[in-house]
């Protein structure tokens, strides 16, 4: 029986066949999978990926700033390109490069934060992928500037070429892109997903099916989902805590990582239990540009809270996961579901890793913006971990206030962290 990814490409080619416009492009399977979460929805509310920067009042040119998102969006075909599914078949509609700057202002007796994550909530799924907001924060004699992107269309490895070439083309003089160039950009972009398809149709294997399907057999056997807590009129819809470690030169091995989580997990649902973690792994087939885009797959490590296993066992199972961590999402949870599981792909804990080193600052017009936090914004599982190593560690955890009560959580959090200060084995 073909694979999935096989299926796709020839479902993709039938829907493009005779087609020279180009203004259909294939997905990867990162993006099936977005597709398939919001799908899932019943709001249909895409996944967002926001960043946002605090520049000195006054020192933001709103006008500059949308012809500079504009030539951002000519350079990069994914930044002008909607997801939708045409005929069954997920695709890129690639669009025109217009990219709207919006001036939420905030209502009597609301913060600057407030009336982004209102933003934020009224995104509208068939509009540009890639939107900034700019809101006046009084308070401080700041401006917040949000850029906000669909994550169907990025992954954290494209956030920092987006950073650079956002602060790029504002500080340029040049009104317009060549169409030579887009057009360049768009083949360059195009090949690199079907290299990626090239390697996921490779890795979509019957030993990879048969490897996650028992490795996530037991996911049918995780805890309950958790009662729906009432969240308190005017309370975000999410919770956060924030802490910092000391670095370490050899920064926090991977599976130290998993099994911090493990440990929150099992502080939010007991012992006995697997609880299914997502995290981004992968990048770009071999010999593809560098083109902004989503191309990192979400590996499912099934964290078990009974009995913590010696870091070793955590580690060489989570090398036998990279042998087929390049197998789609979507083909895991078919192989897990043939299994006679329930599980439809959702996933009770998140976790993201980033090196600060790499996540340069947003310059525009000479002036650095100041990487600020937004709370309170939806959050896809019960929980969600990020870790950025560098010259601290610096760990953030979130949680659905309607799945988690907060006590609950902020013991999970105070378990994560007192996992992570102690020794671990490289």
């Amino acid at each position: 029986m073909p694979s999935i990814t096989s299926q796709y490409l020839d479902r993709y080619r039938r829907l493009t066949a005779g087609d020279g416009t180009g203004a259909l492009l294939p997905v990867t399977g990162a993006q099936r999978r977005f597709v398939l979460v919001r799908s899932l929805d019943p709001s249909g509310r895409p996944d967002l990926v926001p960043m946002f920067f605090a520049f000195p009042h006054g020192t933001v040119d709103p006008a500059r700033l949308r012809a500079a998102a504009r030539r951002l969006a000519a350079r990069h075909t994914a930044l002008r390109s909607r997801p939708t599914v045409v005929r069954g078949t997920p695709v890129l509609s690639v669009g025109e490069p217009d990219v709207p700057v919006t001036r939420p202002a905030p209502a009597p007796g609301e913060r600057p934060a407030d009336a982004l994550r209102r933003a934020l909530a009224s995104w509208d799924a068939q509009g540009p992928p890639l939107r900034l907001f700019l809101v006046h924060d009084e308070e401080h004699r700041e401006d917040i500037l949000a850029v906000v992107l669909d994550h169907a269309v990025c992954d954290g490895r494209s956030l920092a070429r987006i950073v650079e070439d956002l602060g790029a083309a504002y500080a340029e003089d040049a009104t317009e892109v060549a169409r030579e160039e887009t057009e360049a950009e768009r083949v360059a972009y195009r090949d690199a997903v079907l290299g990626q398809l090239a390697a996921e149709e490779r890795a979509d294997t019957p030993g990879a099916a048969a490897h996650w399907a028992d490795r996530l057999r037991a996911v049918r056997a995780r805890a309950e989902p958790p009662r729906p807590q009432r969240v308190p009129d005017g309370a975000l819809p999410t919770g956060a805590a924030r802490a910092s470690l000391p670095a370490r030169d050899d920064r926090v091995p991977f599976p130290a990582l998993l099994d911090a989580c493990r440990t929150a997990a099992r502080a939010l649902h007991g012992p006995g239990h697997v609880v299914p973690l997502g995290y981004p792994w992968g990048g770009r087939p071999a010999g593809a540009e560098p083109v902004v885009g989503c191309f990192l797959n979400t590996v499912v490590f099934p964290a078990d809270t009974g009995q913590d296993p010696a870091p070793e066992a955590t580690a060489d199972a989570w090398w036998d996961d990279l042998d087929h961590a390049d197998a789609p999402f979507d083909a895991v949870v078919t192989a897990v579901r043939a299994t006679g599981s329930g599980w439809t792909g959702g996933l009770d804990g998140l976790l993201t890793v980033d090196d600060d080193s790499r996540r340069p600052p947003l310059r525009l017009g000479g002036v650095e913006g100041r990487e600020v936090h937004v709370d309170g914004r939806p959050v896809r599982a019960p929980f969600a971990v990020s870790v950025t190593q560098g010259a601290e560690i610096r760990l953030r955890m979130v949680w659905d206030r309607a799945a988690l009560a907060d006590d609950t959580a902020r013991r999970a959090f105070d378990a994560l962290t007192g996992a992570l200060r102690r020794p671990h084995t490289p």
